[in-house]
């Protein structure tokens, strides 16, 4: 197992599926290295501190996992258990080419289509998965691919304009998932919250 996989193995595990859990981990295998290093903020402005300072894109990576996990407990969202895997899976993988696919671009700062980056990530990994005979079955019914996708595309929620041009350059939440996955992200940004370990230590 290498360090990229070996980062996320707790929250690789609550992938059910274990064609899906091996799907991700190639998809972890093919990110950029800067995405293991960088705060979740390029400016500081709009993360907790837990997720700044070295390492802190991973640290809300793992927040925003173990709040859906945690949510996905409540009766409430029991509805959206039998895609539990696309939903974790996407989470795993949301911000992984926050900066770029493929080297830290943009002067390191956030681009504003990175959810449709990532998404090509995924697609080229599922690409080259289905090559070798290994790409996940389908879902609840779907495609768990083009699913994963669909909720990483639309993580942002109502942000969905470019930073300087100001024109909308990312779809448009639709669905209840989506809605979740957005929740998710979304609390584990939030600075008034702290996720930690179960047992209360820091995250790593």
């Amino acid at each position: 197992m290498s360090r990229k996989t070996e980062t996320f193995e707790q929250e690789l595990m609550l992938i059910q599926d274990a064609e899906r859990r091996l799907f991700v981990s190639r998809c972890l295998e093919n990110v950029a290295d800067y995405f293991f290093e960088v705060p979740a903020s390029s400016t500081g402005k709009y993360h907790p501190e837990y997720s700044l300072g070295q390492g802190g894109l991973v640290r809300h990576t793992k927040a925003a996992v173990k709040i859906a996990n945690n949510l996905l407990q409540l009766n409430m969202f029991t509805g959206l258990l039998p895609i539990k895997d696309a939903i974790i899976s996407a989470l795993i993988l949301h911000d992984t080419c926050k900066s770029g696919r493929r080297g830290y671009e943009n002067g390191g700062f956030t681009m504003s289509t990175h959810p449709l980056i990532a998404c090509d990530l995924v697609k080229a990994c599922a690409n080259d998965a289905a090559a070798e005979g290994e790409r996940p079955g389908p879902i609840n019914g779907r495609d768990y691919c083009d699913l994963v996708c669909e909720l990483i595309s639309t993580h942002m929620g109502q942000w969905r304009e470019d930073y300087r041009t100001k024109k909308m350059v990312l779809p448009e939440m639709k669905t209840h998932e989506q809605k979740f996955v957005h929740l998710c992200d979304y609390l584990a940004s939030r600075k008034c919250l702290t996720v930690t370990n179960d047992d209360g230590t820091p995250l790593e």
